[in-house]
């Protein structure tokens, strides 16, 4: 299906990718992308280091929708798709900063994303052991298994375009489609109950 917009849909793209992810890697196979939300968002500086990406969990542990925290009861505002269903999880992509790395470095990225979605698939991330529980006790362990596993899917010969525009930077994807565009949702705030 194709954008009705002229130019490049990152979101499109993005969710396209993610959906044969989810797919092809048996590890990742929990995840049902129809709830997870994509989002772009413009970085303030055209620098290399900072945030690539991120996935905000909308909801607590164990897939609580509320959550008591010094007597006060929050939740997580939902967060609703064109028919209404409730998205669990947020994925953000910093644009340009995660255009301008490398194509390994960018499919790292997005399997390290999804890996934090938890085997539940409930809102809520995928927790290791100890107090380290968003990548365990090793960051270089987390990084070196996504990079693994995003090799593990190239290995299962996905159709190249869905990937292709990966390796392009963002000057070359704009000069190749004039401009890009996506999906944005606000970061989502904790409100009182």
């Amino acid at each position: 299906m194709e954008s009705p917009r002229p130019g490049f849909d990152f979101t499109f793209a993005m969710r396209q990718l993610c959906d044969d992810m989810a797919e092809r890697l048996p590890e990742l196979n929990h995840i049902d992308m129809r709830r997870v939300a994509i989002s772009v968002s413009q970085t303030r500086q055209d620098v290399s280091h900072g945030m690539y990406a991120s996935l905000t969990p909308l909801r607590f542990e164990s897939g609580e929708k509320r959550k008591t925290i010094r007597g006060v009861d929050w939740e997580v505002p939902p967060l609703l798709d064109d028919q209404g269903i409730e998205y669990l999880y947020l994925l953000s992509f910093y644009l340009p900063r995660f255009q301008n790395t490398s194509l390994e470095e960018k499919l790292a990225t997005v399997v390290h994303e999804l890996w934090h979605i938890g085997p539940g698939f409930d809102g809520d991330l995928r927790r290791h052991a100890g107090r380290y529980y968003a990548h365990g006790p090793s960051q270089r362990d987390y990084d070196a298994h996504v990079a693994r596993l995003a090799q593990a899917w190239l290995v299962r010969n996905p159709p190249a375009h869905l990937y292709e525009f990966l390796s392009l930077d963002f000057s070359e994807l704009i000069a190749e489609y004039g401009q890009v565009f996506g999906s944005r949702w606000p970061a989502p705030q904790l409100v009182r109950c």
